[in-house]
């Protein structure tokens, strides 16, 4: 006799390593955020453009700088079929430039301002927030170098975090110069770099773009580096003249704000107006977003010469500090409506229920499968409903159907012909 054949069992499958998964009911709290980030932006008359996933690899070389982290370590880069260099996106602001140069958008009304939101890739060592997938909300304002146009890009940020219930943060500010001062700042600062006792990537570094040097987390660069020159004791007059303007603005608008002399971002195309949103709760990972003027970057993508600023928010990072602080966002509830059918006959007449008030913008679900009254009444209570309607054979020879107020325990019969306009005026929509 021949033994049964026993099935190999089949490994499930995980995620890769550094890609997080948002499922219910986190998920909830993750569109909560990124909504609230983008309602924001669109608020303040920015609009929605859909960036490719990935781009020819030399935008973001060009684009980002050659000598940065993301550029040298983090990029996920790829030749495809056609032997053509393309990289998943690190960053957003490369990729909008790249499509308002090609469609023409700079040739309209100005600024063009754009928000979008999405996955961005880099690879680095994943930790608590910062992903190898990560989740951003972004806006773009192009064309217009203009004080108050950096304003509104960061009160647009202080805006989206508040509106979410988060208060814990601080805005730090700086100047990074441009090009009526940077090129002198850079001489002097090269020039205290290189007489340090500096490694060999990092004095390679300095030649190339020393600000990353001003960077650089490792205990004793810092320390070297604590008496380096700063860009903001070395602003052309302009450059200071634009810088106070901008924190003039801030403070009539009311947005408060730490300046920061030492502050670095992790881009080379800043000029001008730098900001970083930072949460101490997050421990050492402290950014929860940032960004800048960048009045360079369309010419050196093959544009107009024109100006532009913009930001970065952390989806991921703004749920991090939101729970730092004990708060969440979203409504906790999966639906308004939670159809509780008796019988086949109930639940073909609660699945007609059911799609009329979800074309009334109400949202609704149904026991199905056959449960009984104790586990369809559970299913209801988790999933956060106001209301429970019980239809049984009793009910449908009635013509009512009983609404549960799953809040009051308060249980009222209402003719099934009412029900949906019943439903409509006493949930919140």
């Amino acid at each position: 006799m021949t033994a049964p054949h026993s099935a190999t069992k089949i490994a499930p499958f995980s995620a890769p390593k550094g890609v997080p998964d948002y499922v219910p009911p986190q998920s909830d709290e993750f569109v909560a955020v990124r909504s609230g980030l983008i309602r924001a932006a669109t608020l303040a008359g920015y609009e929605h453009i859909e960036l490719p996933i990935f781009e020819d690899t030399a935008l973001f070389a060009r684009g980002v700088g050659e000598s940065t982290d993301v550029v040298t370590k983090e990029m996920y880069t790829f030749a495809d079929r056609g032997e053509r260099s393309v990289t998943l996106r690190p960053e957003g602001t490369a990729g909008v430039m790249r499509a308002v140069i090609e469609h023409g958008l700079d040739r309209g009304v100005l600024p063009v301002k754009l928000c979008y939101a999405g996955p961005f890739f880099r690879y680095e060592r994943p930790q608590a927030g910062r992903y190898r997938q990560l989740q951003q909300v972004g806006v773009e304002a192009i064309g217009v170098d203009d004080p108050a146009l950096d304003a509104e890009v960061i009160a647009v940020a202080d805006a989206g975090f508040r509106s979410l219930g988060l208060d814990g943060f601080r805005l730090e500010i700086t100047s990074l110069g441009d090009d009526t001062c940077r090129p002198q700042y850079r001489e002097k600062l090269q020039e205290f770099l290189l007489k340090l006792p500096l490694d060999e990537a990092t004095r390679n570094r300095a030649n190339i773009n020393p600000l990353r040097v001003l960077d650089d987390k490792r205990p004793e660069v810092k320390a070297m580096t604590a008496d380096a020159p700063l860009m903001l004791d070395n602003l052309s007059d302009s450059a200071k003249a634009h810088f106070e303007e901008v924190l003039m603005h801030l403070d009539a608008i009311g947005v408060p704000y730490v300046i920061n002399p030492r502050m670095v971002r992790g881009l080379d195309y800043y000029t001008k107006t730098t900001f970083e949103f930072v949460h101490d709760g997050l421990g050492a990972q402290s950014g929860i977003g940032g960004g800048g003027r960048y009045d360079g970057l369309m010419g050196e993508l093959g544009g107009q010469p024109l100006s532009g600023i913009g930001f970065g928010l952390g989806v991921d990072r703004t749920l991090l500090a939101l729970a730092a602080e004990g708060k969440t966002a979203g409504s906790g509830t999966r639906v308004d409506v939670f159809g509780v059918p008796m019988g086949e006959s109930a639940k073909s007449k609660l699945v007609v229920i059911a799609a009329q008030l979800r074309q009334r913008g109400i949202r609704v679900d149904l026991a199905y499968g056959g449960r009984g009254l104790k586990g369809a009444m559970k299913a209801a209570d988790r999933s956060g409903a106001a209301f429970a309607l019980i239809l049984g054979d009793r009910e449908l020879e009635a013509g009512t159907v009983v609404v549960k107020n799953l809040r009051t325990a308060e249980q009222t019969p209402v003719e099934l012909s009412n029900v949906v306009d019943y439903l409509g005026s006493n949930v919140s929509v």
